[in-house]
């Protein structure tokens, strides 16, 4: 008899204590709730400026520009800087890459232009086959505020 007694008084308990978990929940809730507007704040950027090494390559790299009311320009190789419209600019980049693999391709946004003209050029980029785009940058002028 001793023994179920003492059996009856020490038996385990196969629940699991949820408590704990639901205090990490709500502290991390509390968390959440208090950093999560201050991950939407607006940041100025100033892009086309940068403090990095120009590229050396062997052959004259293909280059779009993007002026800043979205006209394009294409200039190929050793040739002058024409403008081009969209659909030209896949057939003739196309077919450069074709001929030249290994060329680079480069994209040349203006800096008060609109984000828009540059997302079509890299868009029209892939379409016409291009694995690769460098975007171009003037270096820094040495101002603390960007401007020449």
């Amino acid at each position: 008899m001793r023994s179920s007694a003492r059996h009856k008084r020490f038996k385990l308990k196969s629940e699991i204590n949820v408590v704990p978990y639901i205090d990490v929940m709500l502290v991390l809730l509390i968390i959440f709730m208090v950093t999560a507007p201050m991950l939407n704040a607006n940041v100025d950027v100033n892009l086309p400026q940068a403090n990095a090494k120009s590229l050396h390559d062997k052959k004259d790299p293909v280059i779009v520009s993007v002026d800043s009311q979205g006209q394009m320009y294409l200039t190929l190789g050793t040739e002058k800087k024409e403008p081009i419209d969209a659909d030209a600019l896949k057939v003739k980049v196309s077919a450069f890459v074709q001929q030249n693999p290994d060329v680079s391709v480069l994209v040349a946004g203006d800096r008060d232009g609109k984000y828009q003209g540059v997302y079509q050029v890299l868009a029209l980029l892939q379409q016409a086959g291009v694995a690769k785009v460098g975007l171009m940058s003037a270096p820094e002028s040495g101002n603390p505020n960007g401007r020449p």
